[in-house]
């Protein structure tokens, strides 16, 4: 058996594993890349996500008319930590709701520490996510694969994706980004500042809170020469303002293709 041949996600009925896992209406197919372990014992691979003509799959913060892909790896072996990384994502316009994440193919890379770094890795467990047309599709899919410890070769699709992410507060050369916290009638307006020069094209801002139960509202960017203000509000389930540490924030800015991310505000 050639253990480092594509191992790949099946739905949740199937008895094996198929060549690719089919979500409904064959709008999808996924594909997990082995990828290797490197010199630390970490290993790095990838889900290989293909998308019918038209189709779209979304962003960890998908915005208002998205579906956040959600990972569960609870029935794995060998697991001691999961990172999914996430490419910078496209900005979508439908039916007048922006949305961020992926058209036509996404890779979403990944790196797994094992509980033992000699062994291998089992990944089972759950993907959650939407791909959408004129509708869309919440898509539930069971996986089991494979990660061997002899896996030693970089794969170098892995390498492209896990570079196709948003710079640095760091890498960009920014200062750290200041922000202005204020109670409202149901959660927390955030207003956080930045110096930066402008990207090109049309900027766009993501706020986050790491707490998904935490509803957070679509960002307003206004820039004044190098400086940028963007503007969220914050509504946690008991509707009501909460203590938001400044750590908590996370902010994005995407034009061009390209991203910034900072975390932590002053």
């Amino acid at each position: 058996m050639n253990r480092l041949a594509p191992l790949v996600l099946a739905m949740a009925a199937a008895s094996a594993l198929p060549a690719f896992g089919q979500v409904p209406d064959n709008v999808a197919r996924i594909e997990v890349l082995p990828g290797w372990r490197d010199a630390g014992g970490r290993h790095h691979g990838a889900l290989d996500i293909q998308l019918a003509p038209g189709w779209k799959t979304y962003w960890r913060a998908p915005g208002e008319g998205g579906i956040p892909p959600l990972f569960n790896w609870s029935g794995s072996k060998n697991l001691a930590a999961l990172d999914v990384s996430f490419p910078v994502p496209s900005v979508l316009i439908q039916n007048g709701m922006r949305s961020f994440g992926y058209e036509d193919r996404v890779m979403f890379p990944f790196t797994v520490t094992p509980e033992k770094a000699g062994d291998d890795v089992i990944l089972s467990g759950q993907i959650e996510l939407g791909v959408c047309y004129d509708i869309c599709i919440p898509v539930s899919v069971s996986l089991s694969a494979l990660l061997p410890a002899d896996a030693s070769r970089p794969d170098p699709r892995i390498k492209a994706a896990f570079s196709d992410k948003p710079a640095t507060a760091d890498e960009a050369g920014l200062d750290p980004m200041g922000c202005r916290i204020e109670p409202i009638a149901d959660g927390m307006r955030v207003t956080a500042t930045l110096g930066m020069a402008p990207m090109g094209g049309d900027e766009v801002a993501v706020m986050e809170h790491p707490d998904p139960t935490i509803w957070v509202s679509e960002a307003t960017l206004t820039r004044d020469g190098n400086r940028v203000d963007i503007v969220a509000e914050m509504v946690p389930p008991a509707a009501k303002p909460f203590l938001l540490a400044r750590d908590s924030v996370r902010v994005t800015v995407l034009a061009g293709g390209g991203a910034v991310e900072i975390t932590g505000c002053q």
